[in-house]
């Protein structure tokens, strides 16, 4: 977004693409109701220009030699009091890739600018309707998988995280004066603040930016999910376990080994944690040059996997083939299904013990939904311990803000360490870089390159 002129007014189709009910092209910039009075017809006969915000007025778009685009709803929302804090429409149309499309470029020959991703949630960041990190969590609510990323996002955007990082702040800027206070005025006499008052002071603002970061893995969970691998030798119930997940057929099962040669992977919600599922092909030794691409990635999801399904036949006596996986997979996070509990029993436990010795070991059936249940709640437990955010401690899930925490959280100890032994000088300085990264967080301080990394993974329109 370098280099883009904020005073231009700005257009995007803020709806998704593809055939609905109804779409919208949305404007905001000081020319938003000028353009829409160009080729808005109002069935009440005022111009949109001449019309009160918050309002929703019927009539047509018209184009070229008024020839009539759409029959639209038209929302004013004027500034100060939009979601830019600018001069906002929305034209409300059919959902349909043309119509909108037509609109779109009816309104850009009439003097906007197609928007760039996220660059309406930018200028409501930038005239400062939202600070930083509530503008991030519109993304965060936009893109959450469960009601309980949902609900961490909300809280997010409601400032309870801006909030707490802002007193926090606050409090570490009150002591920094004191010590610049002391700097500047010596002749005064005035004298830094006794050590361990300092020292105390800090030692809390530490203490509450630590308590910020110990619900961080939980926080990170609900808004990145995690990448659940389902692993094993062919034909042991993978797919079947997929479809489960899914509770609908997404994965072809049939009773030949290996039909799954490529790993498929899906969001589902278990227990309100977004999981990234992937169903991968069966671990075996081919030389089927597809089959062995297929190995192959099994291989890599398992390197990189958040958590663990290693299913085994319990109808199969434990072969070189699935201790084959149990040696890639051991030492990982990693749950031990014992599949078709349905089938007359060969696998011995006792085998599998030797190999899992402190790992959850649980019987189910795919096929016959046996025990699913039990194993969504040991998934559950396996990544978090009883409710998440159920204080008023709010939640932090991203690693943006957990980086700048505990990067402030770094020169504030360093301040506290050498309290008697550096000069007011340093101890300024350290003092000052705390509240900077602090300020990184609700975007007291940024640079422009942060708000273009920020801001491009927003979808255009947003």
């Amino acid at each position: 977004m370098q280099g883009l002129n904020q005073n231009d007014t700005i257009c995007a189709i803020a709806t998704s693409a593809g055939e609905a009910g109804i779409g919208i092209v949305r404007l905001s910039g000081k020319e938003a109701l000028k353009i829409a009075d160009k080729i808005f017809i109002p069935k009440n006969g005022k111009k949109p220009s001449e019309m009160p915000g918050y309002t929703l007025h019927y009539g047509h778009v018209k184009g070229v030699n008024n020839k009539i685009i759409d029959e639209v709803l038209l929302s004013i929302m004027r500034a100060p009091k939009s979601y830019t804090k600018e001069d906002v429409i929305e034209i409300n149309a059919h959902g349909g890739v043309i119509p909108l499309r037509e609109i779109l470029q009816l309104v850009v020959s009439k003097g906007a600018r197609p928007a760039e991703p996220g660059e309406f949630t930018k200028r409501a960041f930038l005239n400062g309707r939202i600070d930083l990190s509530q503008a991030e969590a519109v993304l965060d609510i936009i893109t959450a998988k469960t009601e309980s990323s949902l609900n961490a996002a909300k809280r997010q955007l409601d400032g309870e995280l801006s909030a707490s990082i802002k007193d926090i702040r606050s409090d570490i800027i009150g002591v920094h004066a004191e010590v610049e206070a002391s700097l500047d005025f010596t002749e005064e006499d005035l004298e830094l603040l006794k050590e361990p008052v300092l020292g105390k002071k800090l030692d809390i603002a530490v203490a509450e930016l630590k308590k910020l970061l110990k619900d961080y893995p939980n926080g990170k969970v609900l808004r990145e999910g995690v990448t659940t691998v389902i692993c094993g030798k062919p034909n042991v119930g993978k797919s079947t376990l997929m479809n489960r997940f899914l509770k609908h057929k997404r994965v072809i099962v049939t009773a030949t080994p290996g039909t799954t040669r490529d790993a498929i992977e899906e969001i589902v919600n278990v227990r309100g944690i977004p999981l990234k599922i992937v169903d991968t092909a069966g671990v075996m030794h081919t030389d089927d040059e597809p089959s062995m691409e297929g190995v192959r990635r099994s291989k890599e999801y398992m390197e990189s996997a958040d958590l663990i399904l290693l299913v085994l036949d319990s109808s199969d006596a434990l072969n070189n083939e699935d201790i084959n996986v149990i040696e890639t997979v051991r030492e990982k996070k990693v749950l031990v299904l014992v599949n078709k509990t349905d089938l007359p029993a060969r696998l011995k436990i006792e085998e599998i013990k030797r190999y899992f010795e402190n790992k959850k070991i649980i019987k189910i059936s795919a096929k016959k939904d046996k025990n699913l249940d039990k194993l969504y709640n040991i998934i559950s437990d396996s990544i978090w311990s009883g409710e998440v955010s159920s204080s008023n401690q709010p939640v932090l899930t991203n690693v943006r803000h957990e980086q700048a925490i505990k990067e402030s959280i770094v020169f504030l100890e360093n301040v506290i360490a050498e309290l008697s032994t550096k000069g007011k000088e340093l101890i300024a300085m350290d003092l000052k870089e705390a509240i900077n990264k602090l300020g990184l967080i609700t975007g007291e301080n940024f640079t422009e390159d942060l708000l273009d990394e920020i801001f491009s993974r927003f979808c255009i329109g947003k």
